[in-house]
């Protein structure tokens, strides 16, 4: 599955690189404005991961706090576009963070990851070697789906299940298969918990700007989140 996803994000990355920061309201007006208020304004002598940077925005963000950032990114062209947009200045990996992270161990003070998650099955490998890279008192902070919007997917769900889920995503006139992985809410905090210290718990909500541009859609996430972020410390 892992090969799966790291395929359909190769050929979504150009997508992503030239659209979605304009054309993606549920990054721009939704997930991105909640995520960046969670985070300090002043990064400066702060190193952080971006895990799973996609095309980059959020390396720039942290890079315009201050930040020493790397960048890691299962896609190759996902990386490569994360590094035509930061050049030199951050370090762009190709990563599976499933698996040992090429890090020393307390290297970071915060770590990212954006709309990520959900496409790791196994939680346990990932959460341990995030919290041996972060320093003690370092943040962890990240989005995924939430939990009830993606039950819908499902025809026969099992709540209490991790289960397989294929979306369809309509880009540009091309549909992409997108697997990811639906846990329930009860696994997203205990798993977080076993290895971080919870300290808030998120249920985003749109900006008036996506209610201007898409009230429709607005009205439904108000109704139902699509995301669920956590903030969590190192113990």
């Amino acid at each position: 599955m892992k090969e799966r996803i790291r395929g359909v994000f190769d050929q979504l990355a150009s997508v992503y690189e030239n659209n979605i920061d304009k054309k993606g309201l549920y990054n721009s007006e939704y997930e991105r404005p909640a995520m960046m208020r969670l985070l300090p304004n002043n990064l400066s002598d702060k190193t952080v991961l971006d895990a799973g940077c996609a095309a980059g925005w959020y390396t720039q963000q942290l890079m315009n706090r201050g930040a020493t950032t790397v960048a890691t990114d299962i896609s190759l062209e996902m990386v490569n576009a994360t590094r035509r947009r930061v050049g030199e200045k951050a370090k762009v990996h190709r990563l599976d963070l499933g698996e040992k992270l090429p890090f020393e161990s307390q290297s970071f003070d915060l770590i990212l990851s954006s709309l990520t998650l959900h496409y790791i099955k196994d939680w346990e490998r990932t959460f341990s070697e995030f919290q041996r890279v972060l320093k003690p008192n370092g943040m962890f902070l990240f989005s995924v789906h939430h939990p009830f919007a993606d039950i819908a997917f499902l025809k026969d769900p099992h709540y209490f299940s991790i289960e397989l889920i294929f979306d369809q995503w309509n880009k540009e006139g091309k549909v992409y298969e997108v697997p990811f992985y639906r846990r329930p809410l009860s696994e997203i905090v205990n798993c977080t918990s076993a290895y971080f210290s919870i300290e808030e718990l998120i249920e985003p909500q749109p900006t008036m700007s996506f209610k201007e541009q898409a009230p429709e859609k607005y009205d439904r996430l108000m109704k139902r989140p699509q995301f669920l972020m956590i903030k969590a410390i190192n113990h």
